[in-house]
């Protein structure tokens, strides 16, 4: 097993000294609680983890991990949890819980708004798997460089990144299947509630293909969650679907004269999870309960572009800030959930499919251009 990053962010003098040096499973008396790293993880600390320490005395730390189930599924089967809370999407929380993996939570303990509002009403819809509790909503979107198009209508819909006549220029796109089949169908004209239901469909998937295939000499493939910032500021595409969070951290932070389009955005979820076996449940439990509260989720979205998973965080969102989310009212209107239920029968023969539809689309293009790295 890998050796983890341990992040520091505002751990108190005492425990940090503790700490130095030591690994998490020399410290049982420590809540490991496990994220992506980066600006993400930092976000973490100063919505949930720094706020929470404030409310105990045991000590708290953060690690970093690269996801999937394979590092937690070694410590469960070997009875020797050293990670408790783990931050990881909704594919993963609902594949982890059947393997028994993850501890169940009685989602009625945590806490209800203000008005009383119960966590099951106020919560997104899948925001509440049998094991885990939703934390935050992100998204793919499609974004396009201003430069391209100052004086005259610039693309505002799904269906304009598969205009190239219209709208001259590459297209950078995520390789996998995944979120791109369903761009394509609401892009048709397809209804994103109908979407599933006609990619459950050999016609259905030929007309995402076919809608894909339209553009494909056009596509410049992208891995790593930062290229298509990279592919839009150095004029390699014209327009590039990314995640949400990437790309308005350039516009805000970097000045990119980037724009994001949300029709058609793909949402997806990402939640906290107790390990099967943690020698710290109730301390476990304690946390998420904290972080579960509306104004923690709030703290984090003014951190780091992400909508909250509960309706009532959203009241809580700084000002402007709110249109900037995924889950703004107006950005919701054309927005599709990720199925992963669906995706978890289909992945596997989908993504041969799609890789013998990239490699078409590579020799359409006489190109080779990707992006390094992982998705995450």
């Amino acid at each position: 097993m890998r050796t983890l990053q341990r992040l520091t962010l505002g751990v108190c003098c005492a425990a940090a000294t503790a700490l130095a040096g030591q690994t998490a499973s020399a410290h049982p008396e420590v809540l490991n609680i496990v994220s992506w790293g980066g600006t993400y993880t930092a976000s973490q600390m100063r919505a949930y983890v720094n706020p929470f320490r404030e409310t105990t005395d045991k000590p708290v730390q953060v690690d970093r991990y690269a996801g999937g189930l394979k590092e937690i599924r070694a410590q469960v089967e070997a009875e020797n949890v050293k990670w408790d809370v783990v931050d990881l999407g909704l594919a993963n929380a609902v594949r982890g819980c059947r393997q028994g993996l993850f501890e169940r939570i009685d989602h009625s303990k945590l806490p209800a708004t203000k008005n009383d509002v119960p966590p099951e009403e106020d919560f997104l819809d899948g925001m509440l798997p049998d094991c885990a509790v939703g934390q935050n909503v992100f998204s793919n979107v499609i974004a396009y460089d201003t430069r391209r198009w100052p004086n005259r209508e610039a693309p505002s819909s799904a269906s304009a990144f598969f205009n190239t006549t219209k709208y001259p220029g590459r297209r950078g796109m995520r390789k996998n299947p995944r979120g791109n089949l369903e761009l394509a169908l609401i892009a048709d004209g397809v209804d994103p509630d109908e979407v599933y239901e006609k990619l459950s469909t050999e016609k259905g998937l030929k007309r995402a293909f076919n809608k894909l295939g339209s553009i494909a000499p056009s596509i410049v493939w992208w891995e790593d969650a930062g290229a298509p910032s990279d592919l839009l500021d150095k004029g390699k595409v014209a327009m590039s679907t990314g995640f949400n969070g990437r790309l308005q951290r350039s516009i805000e932070n970097q000045g990119k004269p980037f724009e994001i389009i949300w029709d058609g955005q793909t949402l997806d979820y990402e939640l906290w999870a107790i390990l099967k076996g943690t020698p710290h449940k109730q301390a476990a439990m304690d946390f998420v309960k904290f972080a579960s509260q509306p104004l923690r989720q709030a703290a984090q979205a003014n951190f780091i572009y992400y909508g909250p998973a509960r309706k009532s965080a959203m009241g809580m969102v700084q000002g402007t800030l709110k249109e900037l989310l995924p889950t703004a009212e107006d950005n919701m209107k054309t927005a599709i959930r990720i199925d992963h239920e669906w995706w978890a029968e289909r992945q596997k023969a989908l993504n041969k499919r799609f890789d013998r539809f990239i490699e078409h689309a590579k020799s359409s293009a006489g190109t080779q251009v990707f992006g390094i790295g992982t998705a995450r």
